[in-house]
């Protein structure tokens, strides 16, 4: 249940009312942007909520028990608030909506409604359309452990303990030219091993996708230099001259965690799990089968 201030509450019990809705978005780059369907800009929590290229809020239907509940907001696409480029590249993905109700002749007095996540955005005729959700996404979340011979840590976090800002694991590298959507050519890589880099993370240091970070497939030696290649399209945000820094990657088999890392006392799966082939296994000449473990 929501406790009102008490003089906003004395407020909306007037008969007249002077209310507005305002928006407060925070990307998980740290940007925060605000915007309020009122027609002077108005301040809540500390950001300037604007109305120009705002935001023009939907019906959200109220759901029982733990139901996603989803809205949307409707706004305008504009370099000096929203930008498509940005909603592209991802920079929107996730970010947090607190939505306000707003007495915008005394914006002191205001009323958290709701905090919502961006889920799909939709983008057409210069408007983009994004659906709001609410907490109850969260337990949609997979959480726990995976029962699979693959190690399930990701490389350099916690769990795994492996230091990537080791010189040996991480490079510095500059675009020299890009192959097509999935794939750039990089300098700067020549002291590593072809494929030291596969499964890794590039985080760009420089040009449109500055503070991203984007999972890289595969890791070539070319004539020129070194070829990435990355799991989603990238290349129509980079340009010749943009900079990232790569740190190698894991395939999560035990035996990289050990020959490459040397890292098998923190191995987070389970190597002596059964394949899907064991069923159809039977006794053959030659093989041991005495009870040992059997790790590939």
């Amino acid at each position: 249940m929501k406790t009102i201030e008490a003089g906003f509450a004395a407020h909306l019990a007037r008969g007249e009312t002077t209310l507005a809705h305002s928006w407060r978005i925070v990307r998980a780059d740290g940007v925060v942007l605000g915007f309020t369907d009122h027609d002077v800009a108005l301040v809540v929590e500390g950001t300037a909520c604007v109305p120009a290229f705002g935001l023009e809020g939907g019906e959200v239907p109220g759901k029982l028990g733990a139901q996603v509940e989803t809205g949307e907001v409707l706004g305008i696409l504009d370099h000096a608030a929203i930008n498509e480029d940005d909603i592209l590249l991802g920079r929107y993905d996730g970010a947090l909506v607190e939505t306000w109700l707003v007495n915008w002749s005394d914006p002191s007095q205001r009323l958290l409604q709701r905090v919502d996540t961006v889920g799909e955005i939709v983008r057409e005729d210069g408007v983009f359309r994004a659906e709001l959700r609410s907490p109850q996404e969260a337990l949609n979340t997979t959480r726990g452990r995976l029962y699979q011979g693959l190690c399930d840590a990701v490389v350099g976090d916690g769990r795994c303990g492996v230091n990537l800002s080791a010189p040996a694991l991480a490079g510095s590298a500059t675009v020299v030219a890009v192959e097509d959507p999935f794939r750039i050519l990089v300098s700067g890589l020549g002291g590593f091993a072809e494929d030291w880099f596969a499964f890794g993370m590039a985080s760009w240091g420089g040009g449109k996708r500055v503070g991203l970070k984007d999972a890289v497939l595969t890791h070539r030696r070319g004539a020129g230099g070194d070829l990435l290649g990355f799991g989603l399209r990238v290349a129509e945000w980079v340009t010749v001259g943009d900079t990232l820094t790569v740190t190698t990657g894991c395939d999560r088999r035990m035996a990289t965690c050990g020959a490459k890392f040397g890292n098998v006392a923190n191995f987070r799966g389970f190597p002596h799990v059964p394949g899907n082939d064991f069923i159809m296994r039977y006794p053959r000449d030659g093989e041991a089968l005495d009870g040992r473990a059997r790790v590939k």
